[in-house]
């Protein structure tokens, strides 16, 4: 029999089938972990050439007109997902209803009047990729990663169950928010990120040859989300202007602080503003919304030729010692590479010594 939202019971469970409305990267991977873990898959988009593609790559198959999806997962662009969350709850009013959006208010104001919004609950997955489209997907791109949920008011607690389901299905971690505070908060961890570090890009565009030729591994890393599609982001920052506008002011204010310890060469405010920054860095959670663990940074110069990154690895493994993170620092005008290996303080020694006594060249 079709599933029934109305009847609440505590015992139901999210069982299938699941409908994908957008074959993109966001929705092509959560079509792939909900395969994975056994679950039927259907999948939509206004481009045929993504539903196929994605089904060509096991994300599930084309949806049917009589298809009765027991919940629906709204993954369009952001200029979209209000009118595509409506179009769901009209065309399924049997299902319930999520989206995958980075903007949790909006959506919930477009369903206010639509007699279906108590089916309605909102996510966001704090996951992604520079890359789009379907063939950058992957069933694992949401594993540990935190998956936001923003039921309104009047949400029924069996449609808030069932996104909570979905995202134990692709391996996500709930964490419940209203959908104030979503926004708010991915204006902090994103939104406002992304634009300043398109700011800090952008001074790097027509400069001198001269002047890249110094580029290292900081620069990349303050500047490497940048390199998202202009496009989307600007749909997903402008959704949440307030929320990004609020902070942009303060950081406005810090910068004209930080220009006035520059200019009047103020090092006492400079060094102030600059711990404030380390303060930071030091809030963001670490490894499993844990505390941040104090790390040291082992340096290994990697010869750049294949191989030599596999049997590195292979060496770090050997040693028993849990890599925490990885970067890689590679100027193409160099013939070997650096890459950085971030271990507990307590064992950087361990893995220095197995790695020296295996012929790498390390320093801290």
């Amino acid at each position: 029999m079709p599933h029934d939202p109305a009847a609440e019971t505590d015992d139901q469970r999210l069982t299938g089938p699941v409908l994908v409305v957008g074959a993109g990267l966001i929705g092509t991977s959560l079509a792939l972990a909900v395969r994975r873990a056994g679950v039927e898959v259907l999948l939509e988009d206004l481009a045929d050439d993504n539903v196929r593609t994605a089904t060509g790559l096991g994300a599930g198959r084309a949806a049917r007109p009589d298809d009765r999806p027991q919940l629906v997962v709204v993954a369009v662009p952001p200029a979209h997902l209000a009118t595509a969350v409506r179009a769901a709850l009209d065309a399924h009013p049997r299902a319930w209803v999520t989206d995958v959006g980075s903007v949790k208010e909006a959506p919930l104001r477009a369903v206010a009047d639509h007699p279906g919004r108590n089916r309605y609950v909102g996510s966001h997955p704090m996951a992604g990729s520079e890359r789009s489209g379907p063939l950058a997907a992957s069933a694992s791109l949401f594993d540990g990663r935190p998956w936001a949920v923003t039921p309104g008011p009047g949400a029924q607690s069996v449609a808030v169950r069932a996104v909570e389901q979905l995202i134990g299905l692709c391996g996500g971690v709930v964490v419940r928010l209203s959908p104030l505070e979503h926004d708010r908060a991915v204006a902090r961890t994103s939104h406002v990120p992304h634009l300043v570090s398109s700011l800090v890009a952008g001074t790097l565009a027509g400069a001198s040859a001269d002047h890249l030729a110094l580029s290292g591994q900081g620069v990349r890393d303050v500047t490497r989300v940048a390199g998202g599609d202009p496009e989307l982001y600007s749909q997903i920052i402008g959704g949440n202007a307030p929320a990004v506008a609020a902070l942009l002011a303060e950081v406005r204010e810090r910068l004209d602080l930080a220009l006035d310890a520059v200019t009047a060469g103020d090092q006492v405010g400079l060094s102030s503003l600059l711990a404030h920054g380390v303060a930071g860095t030091r809030a963001i959670p670490g490894k499993h919304g844990g505390p941040l663990q104090t790390t040291v940074a082992v340096r290994v110069a990697v010869p750049d030729h294949p191989g030599e990154l596999a049997r590195l690895f292979a060496d770090a493994g050997d040693s028993g010692v849990n890599i925490e993170d990885v970067r890689i620092d590679h100027d193409p005008g160099r013939p070997v590479g650096l890459v950085e290996l971030d271990v507990t303080a307590e064992h950087s020694d361990e893995l220095i010594g197995v790695l020296e006594s295996r012929g790498w060249v390390t320093h801290r």
